[in-house]
């Protein structure tokens, strides 16, 4: 069963920087594109980035682009996402997934709050 689990949400000012992380078991982790997605409070789930299998190749969602770096640790099975220079916009609940369209395969989520 494939099992997805993020942590390092929290609040944040304006600014800041935050890593968000994503433990994986039940697939090889290697194998899989893995993505994160975001939900800002009230819209819909939102595409933020895709990684490569071996973690050499992003891409970013304009919004994002500049300020988020996502990688991933193999041998550990994790992936991350490093934000910076977060913006209230950003505010949301950030899940990974294993899947693109995020419907599926995808964990619970942390939520990221960004206030003054």
């Amino acid at each position: 069963e494939v099992q997805l689990m993020e942590s390092g949400g929290g609040l944040v000012q304006p600014g800041g920087s935050l890593r968000l992380s994503c433990a994986a078991s039940g697939f090889t982790f290697s194998d899989y594109e893995l993505y994160w997605f975001r939900q800002p409070p009230g819209k819909g789930l939102e595409w933020v980035s895709t990684i490569s299998r071996d973690g050499g190749r992003a891409a970013y969602a304009d919004s994002v682009k500049g300020r988020f770096t996502s990688s991933r640790d193999n041998a550990m099975n994790t992936l991350y996402l490093q934000m910076s220079a977060i913006k209230t916009e950003d505010t949301a609940v950030y899940s990974c997934a294993a899947d693109p369209t995020g419907l599926s395969r995808r964990g619970q989520g942390t939520q990221v709050t960004v206030s003054s």
